[in-house]
């Protein structure tokens, strides 16, 4: 328990002493370019100045079909995908930010009205909370009271990832989403990583491994996590790269939902349709890295798939034809072609 307090006490001093603004950082971890799609661009251009100068996200986690949601963003900082998910939710809608950094917060309480004003709300609809992402409850999130959870390149940084990832199954609604960025390594990591407060605040020294997160996320019913993007992390500061050594780092934009789902991409014969319905998307809906819905095309699915789809908030911007009562064997489902995932055997992660 006292290391868990150590490694916290590490993160909230890096994130609210050492750096004091994105430049600062020595990799491009906490930060990689990933470009923002225009309507998420627009957006952002309406943040407060002094929101944006320290984020340290490494991904997009603005996921679709948002309107009067109830969304929790883990590790907030000073709230700059919390505002871009206010605008999403729109005035029926809520976002929560969590984040154990008294001084980030502060940045964000600071600007609640500007936003609310820049985004035409009467008042805002954003809770910003002082806490620990290991421990929701504490904050009085109740349990199946969320629609989306997001996070932005944090969870890498808790000593106690499993309770993380445990509540954030308790807090999602039945059909709920969990959308985050996070970085990952090729490899498990020394302790001595973890414990090292610069690899640690950079997001590299409490990386996991790949396949542990694989497998953590199926010991929690969650056997289908699949991959939205990836991104290489370059290391550009010497000392570090001496450190770390041949390990290599990615970054991993994911999306799972909480649902019963089978560990293989099985066939049933159903076929799904996208309708076009989906504000920003008229032409096509991407669910991951290996299925892009055109508009009005039939595609056939895995029973996973087809799930995720039809039993989620996407629901009423698909049609599903079949059902689960005839197997046909394993489905042929992968990544794109060329992605180094082309070979998995599991299911459609």
């Amino acid at each position: 328990m006292q290391g868990s307090r150590d490694t916290l006490e590490q993160v909230r001093s890096y994130y609210g002493e050492v750096l004091r603004k994105s430049a600062d950082l020595k990799t491009s971890a906490c930060c990689v370019a990933e470009r923002l799609p225009p309507s998420i661009a627009a957006i952002v251009a309406e943040i407060h100045p002094e929101v944006l100068e320290r984020f340290y996200g490494c991904g997009v986690i603005a996921p679709a079909e948002l309107t009067g949601r109830t969304v929790l963003d883990l590790g907030c900082g000073t709230g700059r995908d919390v505002f871009v998910l206010s605008k999403l939710v729109g005035p029926t809608g809520r976002v929560i930010g969590v984040d154990m950094t008294q001084s980030q917060l502060d940045v964000g309480r600071r600007h609640l009205d500007f936003h609310a004003k820049a985004f035409g709300h009467r008042t805002s609809n954003v809770t910003l909370l002082h806490g620990f992402i290991e421990d929701l409850e504490s904050l009085g999130i109740a349990t199946g009271s969320i629609d989306v959870v997001v996070s932005n390149c944090v969870i890498n940084l808790s000593p106690a990832k499993e309770r993380v990832f445990a509540e954030i199954f308790r807090v999602l609604r039945p059909g709920g989403e969990l959308h985050f960025s996070d970085v990952f390594a090729d490899r498990r990591l020394p302790q001595s990583f973890a414990a090292d407060p610069v690899l640690l605040g950079e997001c590299l020294g409490g990386a996991m491994y790949v396949e542990d997160f694989r497998r953590l996320t199926t010991k929690l019913g969650c056997p289908d996590v699949r991959v939205l993007s990836r991104a290489p992390i370059a290391i550009t500061d010497q000392t570090i790269a001496a450190q770390v050594g041949l390990a290599q780092f990615t970054s991993l934009t994911l999306r799972a939902f909480k649902m019963d789902l089978e560990d293989r991409c099985e066939d049933f014969g159903q076929v799904a349709t996208y309708l076009g319905t989906m504000p920003g998307h008229p032409h096509s809906y991407r669910l991951d890295d290996h299925h892009l819905f055109e508009a009005h095309r039939p595609f056939t699915v895995c029973s996973n798939t087809a799930a995720m789809l039809s039993a989620s908030r996407l629901a009423s911007h698909f049609k599903i034809i079949g059902d689960l009562s005839r197997h046909f064997g394993l489905f042929p489902c992968g990544p794109e072609v060329g992605t180094q995932d082309s070979q998995n055997s599991g299911a459609c992660c």
